[in-house]
């Protein structure tokens, strides 16, 4: 049978045209492939299609007029997906839809609504701040001038023209341009702050919140949309109301890293907007609430309900979410008092809901618990057996490697022997020989011995099988053989004599980092491995110009791609006193770097 060659373009056309199998996505792969400004513009386009979808079959004007609003949502929606990759061409695009939406919105009998800005819906609103800050982050300042001021333009248009006529001195018009600067400012300076590429900086909590809270994020900020709706009709009145809702959702966000001191927090959040909605949106009924409590408070309290079940010590759960129900409980009921509502039925209708939605909350909550106990079990066997495997593959090499140096004696012996009665020089020549070879096997298996420290069994792989003791070959060998599909340039300089366990560890470490390299290299043309010795240390460098998925270990053993072998390289290197790093490389790609000392580190 014919098989595909797999080096070097052959390679290449051969994974192009065969893709590898494709992994069953769930909706959180879903949320973090569309990023934070994804999530955030398709919370605002289900509000948008909510509103429209109602609108246009209201007793308000012909059946369906409204339906005209949408193809200026749905193209502003497109330009802020297109706008990471095109800003320029999606920023002027974007201005141009505003334009066109326009005049659509004023040839039909459409009425558009207003959210943050007068006569602009939810999702242009978010799509343009996007693309000002996709411009501003990516485009040559001038560029980035014309094509925020295009935007500029064309929202001032959206704002005046829709409805026929503006009032210069209204309220919506103050309002307008009062938000309408401030969401510039903030998508100006966002995009500035951005315009650097910088690493990333481990373990600060806004951003590992922001990459982890997806389905949150995307709850919240729809709840929070919708509220701001029912609150344009309120005006000012209601602004304390949606500033303690906005507080609230950022704090539900927290509660993943903090969950008591968020579910506090929340309570006294709740409190305050309990006071301001009871003094200013009293007898207000068209604002979003449920029991005077906003729609976004209360997707906020079940979020961190979920969060303290899910993270939180169970002996500080309950007091916390007994404060946040007591909260509710009062905020409702000074609320039914104040209206002159307050009744047994309502009352009763009341605890029956937040009872349902509290259960609900908790027994998401319990099962996520139970999902991460099972998950970090399975995770932490995963790892201690990619650590055996690595343990028995190197016990196994200290079996080859004293077996080399006792064949050495055995025959220095026997030839000590033969001639020790004819040239007692020579069979002292050979003793100094033998006690050489003896340190030497010594030292190997006081290196090797802390292995064996387990006793699951585990193979070796082809390479390790079949290696020999000239380091140089045996990797000339791997990187000729090709089987990770990427072309490969290799560097060596290496002085003979190595020790034998370096040699084989630094085979496998090789070995290990360019099978990563075929597996998680998306797009990776050419691979470099270097071999040198500096310092009295053997310097291991294996880089490639792809690019790599961050993959956790939990999921790519779940897709059968391992995902365990950094943890073996890890477990290898610290048991020759070694140093590993491995990371994305300074100029893109991933590199791996082993630093192995040629003498020392015996136990």
């Amino acid at each position: 049978m014919a098989t595909w060659p797999r080096c070097g373009a052959a390679a290449i056309l051969y994974r192009r045209c065969v893709p590898p199998e494709t992994p069953v996505r769930t909706v959180g792969d879903w949320l973090q492939r569309l990023g934070l400004p994804g999530v955030v513009l398709l919370a605002a386009l289900l509000c948008d299609l909510a509103i429209v979808g109602m609108a246009s079959f209201d007793d308000v004007g012909p059946v369906g007029s409204d339906l005209a609003l949408l193809p200026g949502v749905l193209a502003m929606a497109a330009c802020a997906r297109w706008a990471p990759r095109r800003p320029a061409m999606a920023a002027f695009a974007g201005a141009g839809v505003l334009v066109g939406a326009s005049v659509l919105i004023r040839a039909s009998t459409a009425t558009p609504y207003s959210a943050i800005l007068s006569n602009v819906s939810f999702t242009e609103t978010v799509a343009g701040f996007e693309l000002v800050y996709f411009a501003v982050r990516g485009l040559h300042a001038g560029i980035a001038f014309i094509a925020t001021s295009s935007l500029v333009v064309g929202g001032l248009i959206a704002v005046g023209t829709r409805t026929g006529y503006i009032d210069p001195g209204g309220a919506d018009f103050f309002q307008s341009m009062f938000f309408g600067s401030l969401l510039l400012v903030a998508a100006v300076l966002t995009g500035l702050q951005n315009r650097k590429p910088r690493q990333r900086p481990k373990d600060r909590l806004l951003g590992e919140l922001l990459r982890n809270q997806w389905p949150v994020i995307g709850v919240l900020a729809l709840a929070l949309f919708l509220e701001l709706a029912s609150a344009s009709n309120a005006g000012l009145r209601a602004g304390p109301t949606v500033l303690c809702s906005l507080v609230a959702a950022l704090v539900a966000i927290t509660a993943a890293r903090y969950p008591v001191q968020a579910g506090i927090a929340l309570a006294a959040v709740m409190s305050v907007s309990g006071m301001a909605t009871n003094v200013f949106l009293r007898s207000d009924n068209s604002y979003l609430m449920v029991g005077a409590v906003p729609s976004t408070q209360i997707a906020a309290a079940l979020a961190v309900v979920v969060f303290l079940i899910r993270f939180a010590d169970p002996r500080r759960v309950w007091p916390v979410i007994g404060l946040l129900s007591v909260v509710v409980a009062l905020t409702a009921l000074a609320a039914e008092g104040s209206r002159g509502t307050f009744s047994g039925a309502s009352v009763r209708q009341l605890f029956v809901s937040a009872v349902l939605l509290l259960g609900i909350a908790v027994a998401f909550g319990m099962f996520l618990r139970s999902r991460d106990i099972q998950r970090t079990q399975a995770v932490q066997t995963a790892v201690n057996d990619a650590q055996t495997s690595e343990r028995m593959a190197l016990a196994r090499e200290l079996h080859d490697v004293v077996a080399h140096h006792v064949t050495g004696i055995v025959v220095q012996a026997q030839a000590a022997k033969m001639v020790a009665g004819q040239d007692p020089r020579i069979a002292a020549e050979a003793m100094d020989r033998i006690e050489k070879a003896g340190t030497e096997a010594l030292t190997a298996m006081r290196r090797l011995v802390r292995s064996m420290r387990g006793d699951t069994s585990a193979g070796t792989t082809e390479f390790s099988e079949q290696a020999t003791t000239d380091l140089a070959a045996d990797l000339r060998r791997l990187v000729e053989s090709a089987n990770h599909g990427v072309p490969t340039e290799i560097d060596l300089d290496l002085p003979s004599g190595l020790p034998q366990e370096v040699a084989r560890s630094t085979l496998r470490l090789v070995q290990e980092s360019l099978t990563n390299v075929g597996k998680h290299a998306t797009g990776a043309t050419k691979a470099v491995v270097s071999v040198r010795v500096a310092d009295g240390e053997l310097h291991v460098r294996v880089s490639d110009d792809g690019n790599h998925a961050a993959t956790r270990p939990d999921r790519a053993a779940a897709l059968g791609s391992g995902g365990y072998g950094l943890v073996g390289m890890r477990e290898r290197v610290e048991l020759l006193h070694g140093r590993l790093s491995a990371g994305p490389g300074p100029d893109g790609g991933w590199l791996v770097e082993v630093w192995l000392p040629l003498e020392g580190g015996e136990e």
